[in-house]
């Protein structure tokens, strides 16, 4: 039975072996994947991701990938292309095709059909004058890489190097197609990263939701807003003769200013104007911001409502730090 220390020695060993071959990977990259990524940002159809076993799973990985950041893709898998899923591939469409050795027979049984369809082909393998990439129009060549296994046998150096690969590859192309972080929230509506990719004025309070109060208004007045206000908001917002947004006064607030009238035996305070009392020019988010910017903005000022004011200057909403929590149990 191996020791703790052997345990940990071989799995650096490998982790080690698979950093090396990353290293050279990023040395061995041209032109040709340079002319890889402008074929598949100029694809007009999808990106069709083809391999068997181990470089399949990759395969499938590199095309959820594209699919998730504005590349339509989809998996071919090589046998059942073979019976009737080439139908799938149209001449519009890039086929990528993954394989170490470049002579994995399902896929080399695709070649001819694929040719006659019209699709364009990519190949990553790790020998460019194989079977498999004779047959591309682009070849990402890989090299020759000792798998990290202690047999020598199992894919595990080769799918490390094809998945980076296919990271790489799908990272430019987003970028030569400008896709920006709206387009990335379309497509993630859920869970933590759909949440922090929703806009602000998908969440804020507004409407009738929106406690707003003139200058010049008094406490008293500005408590009566936000307790009759539908959901209870924790704030008011101030607007100026304008309708501008002057400041912000809240619960917090008026807790501390309701223990200073006590200590004083005076709450003359609450006829005072709120502009004496409000938090005037506070940090505000525009309604087009992340919810993931926000959340930073809450956090970092230690604050539990945002004022959100449009470009005109204007307050449009309020958002509760209790709204990001109630988003955050639905999803």
């Amino acid at each position: 039975m191996a020791t703790d220390q052997d345990i940990l020695a071989g799995a650096k060993a490998l982790l080690g072996a698979e950093s090396q071959a990353l290293g050279l990977l990023v040395e061995s990259l041209d032109s040709d994947f340079v002319r890889a990524v402008r074929l598949l940002a100029a694809c007009e159809g999808r990106v069709v991701a083809t391999g068997i076993g181990k470089a399949g799973i990759i395969a499938r990985k590199i095309g959820a990938t594209l699919a998730s950041t504005g590349t339509p893709s989809d998996f071919l898998h090589p046998a059942e292309a073979l019976h009737g899923d080439l139908g799938r591939v149209t001449p519009r469409d890039v086929v990528l095709a993954l394989s170490n050795s470049g002579t994995t027979e399902e896929l080399l049984r695709l070649m001819g059909p694929l040719k006659d369809i019209g699709a364009r082909m990519v190949a990553i393998t790790a020998a460019a004058d194989s079977p498999l990439g004779r047959h591309a129009e682009v070849v990402l060549d890989f090299g020759h890489v000792t798998e990290a296994c202690p047999l020598g046998l199992a894919p595990t150096t080769s799918t490390t190097v094809m998945l980076a690969l296919g990271d790489a590859l799908a990272m430019a192309v987003l970028e030569e197609r400008d896709f920006s972080s709206e387009e990335f929230a379309r497509f993630h509506p859920a869970g933590n990263l759909g949440r922090s990719l929703m806009r602000v004025e998908e969440v804020m309070r507004k409407g009738d939701m929106l406690p707003l109060i003139s200058s010049g208004a008094s406490v008293a007045q500005a408590i009566e807003v936000m307790t009759s206000t539908r959901g209870r908001p924790g704030a008011v917002l101030v607007t100026d003769a304008d309708g501008g947004f002057a400041g912000i006064y809240t619960d917090g607030d008026l807790r501390r200013h309701l223990l200073e009238a006590r200590a004083a035996n005076n709450f003359d305070m609450l006829s005072r104007p709120i502009d004496d009392m409000m938090t005037a020019a506070p940090t505000t988010v525009a309604p087009e911001k992340l919810i993931g910017e926000a959340q930073r903005l809450l956090r970092e000022r230690q604050i539990d409502q945002l004022p959100v004011v449009d470009a005109t200057g204007r307050p449009v909403g309020l958002l509760d730090v209790q709204d990001l929590l109630a988003i955050r149990a639905l999803s």
